[in-house]
């Protein structure tokens, strides 16, 4: 299902333009992931497994790439009326390499079948077992900033690759876990292309009157004058994990789970 590496680049490309984020402010609406509570702004539970790079709180080799988002999101914050964005913890900003099961779809999973989070934890260290003898003598894996993106119910930071050996890792990384029959078996299917980012913050509470002309200017002023000041730095994507959440805020797991190093 993922694209090839030019259609891939053209795709992306697209989305950061001003234009793409003027036609994406249109449509955007609060997330379900976030809801108000008594004391602000909670976020919602939203249990899954994801395949993701480690996030910053556990990571040591891309300080400064996460330092400039940080940055960014401030700056982001600091424009938008208060409360219109919900930011991510900055621990806990990371790429998502592969979605596996998230929401509803876990819920049922779980239900159906007590052991279905030892299968799926079983099932995908093997295959990274045998991924990983594969990886000798491959070229390090950089994805670099393209610019901000407005998603219907957030906004990020959009990623594109260095090169074509560093997307297609990724890719074939997606294709052993989405085209293996054990996790198929188990409900885990690709639903989405590859669009590589750092999310920043979820839609939480939009105005009434919001004039989306203004914040589609803003943004990309934004946008425009932080990759200018700052040069950002690209991701070294070193590391894949398998990591369980309960909602939009942290992502964890255990020693012995799943990781493929590049």
């Amino acid at each position: 299902m993922d694209e090839t590496f030019q259609i891939h680049i053209n795709r992306i490309a697209r989305m950061a333009l001003p234009e793409a984020r003027k036609t994406q402010v249109q449509h955007i609406q609060p997330s379900p992931k976030f809801q108000q509570q008594a004391g602000g702004i909670q976020p919602s539970p939203f249990p899954g497994y994801s395949i993701i790079t480690p996030p910053w709180v556990d990571e040591s080799e891309n300080g400064v790439f996460y330092e400039q988002l940080q940055v960014f999101q401030q700056q982001i914050l600091q424009e938008l009326v208060p409360g219109m964005l919900v930011p991510v913890p900055p621990a806990s900003f990371h790429m998502t390499l592969a979605d596996l099961i998230w929401d509803s779809a876990f819920h049922h999973a779980v239900t159906e079948d007590a052991n279905f989070e030892q299968k799926l934890r079983d099932r995908l260290s093997l295959l990274f077992e045998r991924f990983q003898d594969t990886l000798a003598g491959s070229s390090p894996i950089y994805w670099q900033v393209l610019g901000l993106i407005v998603m219907p119910r957030a906004v990020g930071v959009c990623l594109m690759p260095k090169d074509e050996a560093s997307y297609e890792q990724v890719v074939t990384l997606r294709r052993l876990i989405y085209q293996d029959p054990g996790l198929i078996s188990l409900g885990i299917e690709q639903q989405y292309h590859l669009t590589a980012h750092v999310t920043l913050g979820y839609f939480g509470n939009l105005p009434n009157a919001l004039d989306r002309e203004t914040l589609s200017d803003t943004l990309s002023t934004l946008n425009n004058r932080w990759l200018e000041a700052t040069d950002p730095q690209p991701l070294w994507i070193h590391r894949a994990e398998l990591r369980k959440f309960d909602d939009m805020t942290r992502y964890y797991r255990e020693p012995d789970w799943a990781t493929v190093s590049f």
